[in-house]
């Protein structure tokens, strides 16, 4: 009897233990371990980093950071931490955050427009995923990558199309570049090359037009008259005589893009520099900028007029004033010194 008592007390005290086991497991694993207000919460992991930084990353975010840390020894992550950017919802217990930052890498919205270098460009790719400027600027100047895909160093520019695209956050420079030409060629799809043929003009040569459209009209509605304009003085030899290539032939000759050329003097026009419209005829050998969708399409659809000139419109500001006649343009010019001389812009 005494015996059978022993085992009954010794089985009692192995359930409770039991009990208290499971208990505590419970509270390490299960119990909300969140001490943030906003619903989700977000940590960015390098692809460099082990457990201790991803702990690091997390403890401000945690009621206990020891019960996550066995939850995630238990889990195996401590071995297995993976880069990316992950949420974390409030409320969550160790055993979700566990989960969340083994498989749930969430992508990012990658947007730019309107760079007007490779170096621009990665700066603001670099604000938005882990690689950084100098590891991106290198990936999309290499010159073998740039051969094999049929760009130059002047026309590399044109491989980026301006737009918002999806990332995960720890992707690298070379993935970044790699998916940008798959953008690029899905971009130019039969119906744009088909254009692009009918105006006896290749890809880079339509972005490298749409560079000049962009910069000399922020208006979406003109730019399909102004792409005109330039693809008539192309037709018939003309000199393109735009204003945006000398200021980004200023701007290349004295290494400094960032500057701001408001006026062209006509000393500027004197330039010696590929890039001068006004020395050298035909398009320019590569983009002076990364232009908008729009002002590419504006090339590709031109509007179909007679028109060889243009000035800045005074009395309509960010429109234009367009001639057929270099008689008719030369009164609209003359308008339009007389304001920028009474605005004292020389520069």
């Amino acid at each position: 009897m005494y015996i059978k008592r022993i085992i009954i007390a010794v089985l009692l005290l192995g359930i409770v233990a039991c009990a208290v086991f499971a208990y505590m497991v419970y509270g390490v694993f299960f119990t909300p371990n969140t001490s943030f207000n906003n619903e989700t919460a977000y940590i960015y992991v390098k692809s460099n980093d082990d457990f201790n930084s991803v702990k690091a990353y997390v403890q401000p975010l945690l009621k206990n950071v020891d019960d996550f840390e066995a939850t995630a020894e238990r889990k195996g992550y401590t071995s297995n931490v993976k880069a990316g950017k992950y949420g974390i919802k409030k409320g969550m217990n160790n055993n979700e955050i566990v989960n969340a930052l083994r498989s749930t890498n969430i992508p990012v919205k990658v947007s730019f427009n309107n760079q007007e270098t490779v170096a621009d460009l990665a700066g603001r790719i670099a604000a938005q995923i882990e690689a950084d400027s100098v590891s991106l600027l290198t990936a999309f100047t290499d010159v073998d990558f740039l051969k094999e895909n049929n760009f130059t160093a002047t026309s590399k520019l044109a491989l980026y199309i301006p737009n918002s695209y999806e990332f995960f956050w720890n992707t690298s420079a070379e993935k970044f570049r790699d998916k940008m030409l798959k953008e690029y060629h899905r971009f130019w799809n039969d119906q744009r090359l088909e254009k692009a043929k009918a105006l006896n003009l290749s890809a880079v040569e339509v972005i490298t037009l749409a560079s000049i459209v962009h910069k000399e009209t922020a208006k979406v509605d003109e730019r399909p008259r102004v792409a005109g304009v330039y693809l008539n003085r192309l037709r018939t030899g003309m000199l393109l005589q735009a204003d945006p290539t000398v200021i980004y032939a200023l701007k290349l000759h004295q290494g400094n893009f960032n500057q701001v050329i408001k006026r062209v003097l006509y000393k500027d026009l004197e330039l010696d520099s590929p890039y001068n419209t006004y020395k050298y005829a035909g398009l320019p050998p590569g983009p002076i900028a990364m232009p908008d969708i729009s002002a590419i399409d504006a090339v590709l659809s031109p509007e179909k007029h007679g028109y060889y000139y243009f000035v800045a419109n005074v009395e309509n500001f960010g429109y234009h004033k367009f001639a057929k006649t270099l008689v008719q343009h030369n009164r609209n010019k003359q308008q339009y010194i007389r304001w920028i001389n009474e605005q004292k812009i020389n520069r």
